[in-house]
């Protein structure tokens, strides 16, 4: 227990022992472990709640009922898939610089499929988010659920998922929790690895974010998955 928390001191009693269970087949109630933990003076890290709800466009082009409606479960991957972008901050000197996320996030085994990071939020980094996403998922007819964001509100976008045999979901004005699933992945990304530290590089931030969705889809076990990693969860499907 102490070597997980000195290696993810981000972790608490239930994903301490999530990865008991998944990682030394080590199988004790929550309970236990709480108790444990408390004596040994082993606690999570700050947490820190995820503020903000994507505005809908000024002048949509284009938009889409709320089809998804807040079904959270999918019977196959690649049947629903959620989307958003999220912003994180750098700094330089007294300069204050942004950096822009977009993903798309699996509702079956909760993978992130595809993400990309750019300088601008614009319509260039969900197109290609989105395309990425097609070519390592080639045949995928997917529920392609968004908020109503300006890139996600243009037509041409929405021609782009027609294209792909993909159907188009939106939330309703200021419903975040219509896209739960994935402001909850942003909640976590940045739980562990984003607030309380500085950054004072653009890399370093980039490669931050890789490195922990790399972290997210082949280690980080789910309790609503089974214990499994997200990659653990598509794999045991395609096996089946």
């Amino acid at each position: 227990m102490e070597e997980i928390h000195i290696e993810s001191p981000d972790k608490g009693y239930r994903r301490i022992n999530d990865d008991l269970r998944h990682d030394h087949n080590i199988h004790v109630n929550d309970k236990r472990i709480l108790r444990i933990c408390r004596t040994r003076n082993i606690k999570s890290t700050i947490k820190y709640n995820n503020h903000g709800c994507t505005r809908s466009a000024k002048n949509p082009q284009y938009l889409a009922e709320n089809l998804l409606d807040r079904e959270f479960h999918a019977s196959k991957p690649n049947e629903k898939w959620l989307t958003d972008v999220t912003e994180f901050k750098w700094y330089e000197a007294f300069t204050v610089h942004k950096v822009y996320l977009s993903a798309i996030l699996d509702l079956c085994d909760r993978r992130i499929v595809s993400f990309m990071i750019s300088e601008r939020n614009d319509n260039a980094l969900v197109f290609k988010t989105v395309d990425k996403a097609i070519r390592t998922n080639p045949n995928t007819h997917s529920l392609f659920h968004s908020d109503r964001g300006f890139q996600y509100t243009n037509r041409t976008f929405h021609h782009k998922l027609e294209k792909a045999g993909m159907t188009q979901s939106m939330s309703r004005v200021a419903h975040c929790i219509d896209n739960g699933p994935m402001e909850g992945f942003w909640g976590i990304l940045k739980r562990e690895r984003y607030y309380g530290r500085r950054f004072t590089c653009k890399k370093a931030l980039a490669r931050m974010i890789e490195e922990y969705i790399s972290y997210y889809n082949t280690m980080r076990v789910q309790r609503n998955l089974g214990v499994l990693t997200p990659l653990e969860k598509y794999n045991l499907y395609l096996a089946a």
